[in-house]
Formats: structure tokens, sequence, C-alpha cells
């Protein structure tokens, strides 16, 4: 893995609070401008136009001479008029395409030349962004820490029963934890290129323990490299000051050098490592390492990594360990993100097997699992939980033989373990947690519903006379008519007992958007359309159309965000049926 090095950071002036004050607010109040005119994100301007004008003949208020519905058109009039002006104008259109209506509503945009392509935009929005993404970073002290617990459970397999079967409370096997490590870390921004991290550690071992405190001070010195300084003490190994630099030394190659010097009670013992690593194609890396020191050792070891494996393999010829080492990791494209591993370790220590899972059980936790098998060291099995920036590490040692018992145990028994959590703990407790979203959502977007519905009504009563003359002119030409359709969230049988159907009646939007016998909607949120509103925020969605053509019933279910377009063929209904 590398560190590559950045350049400036922070950024300040318009753009940069521009940027600040989009990511703040993109929320409900987001009106899809395609979804309003019933167009493709990719639609020409000839598109635009064509639906622009149809719609401006149904909402526009000379057509009404009721007061009311005179000026509930004007409304509905004026927010098609402001799609097609945003979605016709080249520059306007990128930055809605980028921030949406907010970002067309945020100052600033005046420093952004109009000549710039939509390409440049987007660059110039992703820019900010990193920008102020640095500049998050340098306002948290980004705490990282490890915990770990050994646990000595080598009495459930290895007890010497014929030996202390009599002995007081020989009937249960003894289980205690020999060895513990606590570690953490801070980082303090200094300057724009200058941070300070501070970190400590302590460990204990079958009684014996110490402890250690690091100070580290990183400088940026260009958008090629850096360099850090550190100083250190503690109890055992003494005072410590060590140097180490980063470059890249060309787009594809990078080089990490590294020497310290340790006062140790038995003199100084001096360090260097030096580490040069390439891309050798767009998902592999090549690393060469040389160490020098307590454990000198030369490794090289090449790592490929795409988007459904991690593969490495390396080799290290050193004192006092050499060894040769393949793991592979498979990524199941899932919500969870599960991944199943697999390692083999081999040299002058021993050989070791290992295998293991992990998956998200949270938003922000990862649970993994490894059963470790060597010679002659025994089995272990490793269990780690990843929570933000916080890890908790739990090794096992469950026997010093192999015993297929124990390889057992440690393989199925964390697998059955998780899966009553799973099933008793995570499931209701992830529901909890998004129905409690979900109504926060709700409570959020109330006023914005309301009026959205109260929208949806209004257009629903300026379509009517349309929609007279769209029926009569179709059932003349036995063309489609739509008998009835409803949009929301829809209960199937599967469904869980307290979910509700919650829909909303939109056959007169829909006949109303009837050209030629034909019906198209495009891939987006059909909520925007006109005479539709969201009836349940943040919940999935779909359309249920049941339509006549040519004297045919047809019926066709569609996902929220698919493209439709009928008639067709497949969604006749039988006349058995």
């Amino acid at each position: 893995m590398s560190f590559q090095g950045t350049g400036r950071v922070g950024g300040t002036g318009p753009n940069a609070n521009m940027a600040a004050s989009l990511d703040d607010d993109f929320e409900f109040n987001n009106q899809d401008y395609y979804s309003l005119l019933n167009v493709r994100k990719e639609a020409t301007l000839e598109e635009l136009k064509a639906s622009y004008r149809r719609l401006c003949m149904l909402y526009h208020p000379d057509k009404h001479r009721d007061p009311e519905l005179k000026s509930q058109a004007e409304q509905l009039f004026n927010q098609v008029h402001q799609a097609y002006e945003v979605l016709s104008d080249a520059h306007s259109r990128a930055i809605y395409d980028i921030f949406g209506k907010k970002g067309l509503e945020v100052e600033g945009w005046e420093v952004v030349e109009r000549k710039r392509t939509p390409a440049e935009i987007r660059e110039e929005y992703e820019r900010l962004q990193r920008e102020r993404e640095e500049r998050r970073l340098q306002q948290r002290t980004n705490p990282k820490g490890t915990i770990s617990v050994g646990v000595d459970a080598t009495d459930l397999f290895d007890r010497y029963d014929e030996d202390f079967e009599e002995m007081p409370g020989g009937g249960f096997p003894h289980i205690e934890i020999n060895k513990m490590h606590i570690s953490q870390s801070i980082e303090a921004p200094l300057t724009n290129s200058d941070t300070a991290v501070l970190s400590g550690s302590l460990s204990t071992h079958n009684g014996n323990g110490g402890g250690n405190i690091n100070m580290t001070v990183r400088r940026v010195t260009s958008a090629k490299g850096w360099g850090e300084v550190e100083f250190g003490a503690g109890d055992i190994l003494g005072p410590l000051i060590g140097l180490k630099v980063f470059r890249n030394v060309t787009p594809r190659c990078f080089l990490t050098a590294q020497c310290g010097l340790q006062f140790s009670p038995r003199g100084l013992r001096p360090s260097c490592s030096l580490m040069t690593a390439r891309h050798l194609d767009q998902n592999t890396m090549g690393y060469l390492q040389w160490r020098w020191g307590p454990n000198s050792a030369m490794t090289t070891s090449l790592v490929r990594d795409t988007k459904s494996s991690h593969f490495t393999l390396a080799l290290q010829l050193g004192v006092p360990h050499s060894y040769l080492m393949m793991s592979y990791q498979y990524k199941f494209q899932d919500e969870d993100q599960t991944k199943v591993k697999g390692s083999v370790k081999t040299g002058w220590f021993g050989t070791v097997v290992e295998y293991g899972a992990e998956r998200k059980i949270s938003r922000h936790s990862v649970l993994s699992a490894t059963v470790s098998i060597g010679v002659p060291q025994g089995v272990t099995l490793k269990i780690k939980l990843a929570r933000a920036s916080q890890t908790y590490l739990f090794p096992v040692h469950l026997t010093d033989q192999l015993l297929p018992s124990a390889v057992f145990y440690a393989t199925v028994g964390p697998l059955l373990v998780y899966m009553a959590i799973h099933r008793l703990i995570i499931i209701p407790y992830s529901q909890a947690q998004k129905e409690q979203e979900l109504e926060l959502q709700r409570k959020s977007s109330a006023t914005d519903i309301a009026k959205k519905k109260q929208e949806a009504e209004s257009a629903v009563l300026l379509m009517q006379e349309s929609v007279r003359r769209i029926i009569e002119a179709e059932e003349s030409k036995m063309g489609l008519i739509i008998l009835n359709a409803w949009y929301g969230k829809f209960v199937s049988d599967t469904s869980q007992k307290q979910d509700k159907a919650k829909v909303i009646d939109v056959t007169v939007p829909l006949q109303c958007l009837v050209k030629d016998s034909k019906l198209i909607l495009t891939e987006s949120s059909k909520a925007g359309l006109p005479g539709f509103y969201d009836p349940c925020v943040g919940e999935e969605k779909s359309l249920k159309l049941l339509y006549q053509f040519r004297g045919v019933m047809h019926q066709v279910i569609s996902a929220d965000t698919d493209s439709l377009r009928i008639p067709k063929q497949s969604h006749r209904i039988e006349s058995e049926s």
C-alpha cells in the first residue's frame, strides 16, 4: 500500500465556500427537472423543446378562467419554464447535473467562466470537493486505536483429565487472558503542510509488560513527497530517534527510506530500511524492500487488487526468519461487502495455513474471523472488529497441536454464533434504525410533501380537459387508454404484517402523457412527473398500470427509476384470466 503525498492543502476563497455550502443541503427539496419534463438526462435541445411546448399548452394560465385554477396553473407553468430555462442552457445544465437545484442558487458561479465545458465544470467541482475534504481532515484529530486481548483456551482441548480430575474446579476448563495490547494515536494539524502525530501503547504478556510513547512531525514538502521525524521513549527499549522520507520518483514508481537510532540498555542499535514500489499495471503493484538492523531481511512482493479479488505473493530472505507467503481474497459484490480469504506461509518457523471471512455488519463496523493452523504453532481463532478508526482484536489460542476437533470448532463455532447474532440482534437493530431514519426523514420533509401533494392535486385538476380530449381521440382509433394507475409502495404476500400500502392514483397524469397511442417514461424517479408526488419518502416505490390497447387489457408493474414504454405485447392479459 502506498501513501501518496498531497500538494496544496486547504482551499479558501469563493470557490471553497461555495463547495461547502453545496454539500450541506442536498436533500428532499431538490426537484428533478428531467422528471418534470419527462425527458432523458441525455435529451437533446429538440426533445426539451417538444416537451416544454406540450406542458406549456397544458398549464398556460390564459387557458383557465377560474381564478383559483388560473393561480395554480401559473405556479406550475413557472416551474416548467424554470426547468426548461436551466436544461436548455449548457452552462446551467452542467451545474445542475453536478449540484442539483441547490447549486443554481449558490453565489460564486460568477468565478467559473461560462465558456467552460461541462467536463471542466465537473473538474472544478471535484477540485473544490478535494479541498473541502482536506480542510475537514485538518479539523479532525483523526484518532486511531487498537485493543488486542489474547485468550489462552488450550485447556478446552489439551486437558490432563487423569492427573487433575480430583482437583477443585477440575470439571471446568481453565480459560485465561494471557496478553493484552492497547495503542492509540491522534493527529494535530499545525499548518497547511505540517502535521503532528502523538501515539502510545501499553502491552502485557504473562504478567510482564511495558509501554512506549512516540511523537512524529510530518511535513508535506511538495506534491511528490513528504518527510517525518520521530521521537520515542519506552520503559524497555529506551529513547528512539527516527527519520522517514517518501518520494514519488515517477507517476508509476515511489520510494520510501527510513532510518532510526535506538538507545537501549545494551547500547546504540541503529536500523535502516529502503522500499521501492512500482505500478506494473492498473491493478498490480510490485514491492522490493531491504531492511538492516536487528531483523535484517530482503523482501519482495507482488500485489494484485481488483474489484473482485486481492492476491499477494511475497518472498523474504533474512535473519532470523525467511519465508514464502501466498494469499488470496475473493470479494463478493453484495451490500455487506463480504470477503473470503485464505493464505499459506512457510519458512524456518514452520508452516501456517489461514482461512477466514469478513463482512460489514453496520454502516461503520466490519467483523472478521480467521482460523490459523500451524506447525508447530497449533490452532488459533482470530476475531477482529473494526469500527470507524478503532480496531478490536481477540486472538484465541485453542491448542498447541493439530487436533481436528479444534479446527472443526474454530471453523463452525464462529459461523453459528454469527448467524444467531445476525438474525436475533443485527437484523432487528438495523430494521429499527432504518425505520427511525425514515420517520425522521418523513417529519423533516412533511412540509415539502404537503406542498408537493397540493401541487400534484392542482396539476390533476388542470389536466382534466386535456385528458378528456386525449381519451376521445384514443377511443376513436382503439388506441391507448389508461384504466387505472397507482404509484407508491405496494404490499405483497411476502411483506411483513405491519406493512401498509402507500399509493396514490396517477391515472389522470399518465393519460395526459399519452401521445399517438404511446406512453414513454424515462429513467428517473416518477415522483417528479406532473401530477405525481412521493407518498412514502425513503421507501422503495413502483408504478402499476392497467391499460387497454386495441380493445385488449394489459397490465405492468415497473420500478420507480426504470424506464417504461407502453403498449407492449408482453403486458397483455390472457382472455382466460
